[in-house]
């Protein structure tokens, strides 16, 4: 715990046998309560890793894709008691050592979420972020930016975290399944007022991260323009889905199915 709050790392896995021990092993254990894995139908060795490994695994039935992922996380965090939740890809794309920084940052309520950026300062070349999506991640953000009227460094982090009451109350069963999820989920916090707060992370590009393709990336790249735009719709009072309606909350009441639950 820290300041009395319970940590939950959670991690929505993807074939990610070859890098989810090396992920594990530098998460700082003293600062954390639990670590809960969804495994999205891997056809590798990803959930027997992970029991060996004591985490607490989840794995689902059939793909449910990166947002659905996520949702499974969500709820497991949250019937875990979680009152803050980081978000950790199991790639070992992100320094598991910011942990402790990030959950500091909401355990003593100076923001509701925080996301570790690879844009404040020079590390994402340098980690190897292929140039193009350097330049897509850019402008992407100066986009959303300007039709939000927000001044983050990034939207487009795998690597951040929550409170328990973000993820409570808003409707993120009606965020998408697939990749703009993270998207959808930084809109919605900025659209009901709640305080986003970042710190600076190194990040590493190499053969076993996992990284979405060009063709997928340009479709990524066009919904983040359409969802700016209907923040903006919506800001100016018209009805927009997702933004304007109170919409689904997180389901709490569906069955996960666990693979392994760690010893209390």
């Amino acid at each position: 715990m820290i300041n009395g709050k319970k940590v939950v790392v959670i991690m929505p896995a993807y074939n990610a046998e070859k890098t989810l021990e090396k992920t594990y092993n530098e998460i700082y254990q003293n600062f954390v309560d639990e670590i809960i894995l969804v495994d999205d139908f891997s056809d590798d060795e990803t959930k027997e890793i992970a029991k060996r490994l004591n985490i607490t695994t989840i794995v689902h039935e059939k793909n449910l894709g990166y947002g659905g992922n996520q949702k499974s996380c969500y709820r497991a965090a949250l019937k875990a008691g979680a009152d803050i939740v980081i978000m950790l890809h199991p790639d070992y794309q992100y320094t598991p050592k910011l942990i402790p920084a990030i959950a500091s940052m909401m355990a003593f309520g100076e923001y509701d979420a925080v996301i570790a950026s690879r844009m404040l300062g020079n590390s994402a070349l340098k980690g190897g972020m292929p140039l193009y999506k350097f330049i897509s991640n850019r402008f992407l953000t100066e986009f959303q930016n300007f039709v939000i009227g927000e001044k983050l460094s990034e939207y487009h982090t795998g690597f951040r975290g929550f409170t328990r009451e973000i993820l409570e109350s808003l409707p993120l069963e009606d965020c998408s399944d697939d990749f703009i999820f993270d998207n959808q989920m930084l809109a919605l916090i900025l659209y009901n007022g709640y305080k986003i707060g970042e710190i600076s992370c190194p990040t590493k590009y190499f053969k076993e991260a996992s990284s979405i393709n060009f063709v997928r990336s340009c479709k990524y790249g066009l919904e983040v323009l359409l969802v700016s735009l209907k923040y903006r719709l919506a800001k100016c009072k018209l009805p927009v889905k997702l933004f304007s309606s109170p919409g689904k909350k997180l389901e709490l009441n569906k069955e996960l199915n666990y693979y392994y639950k760690k010893a209390c």
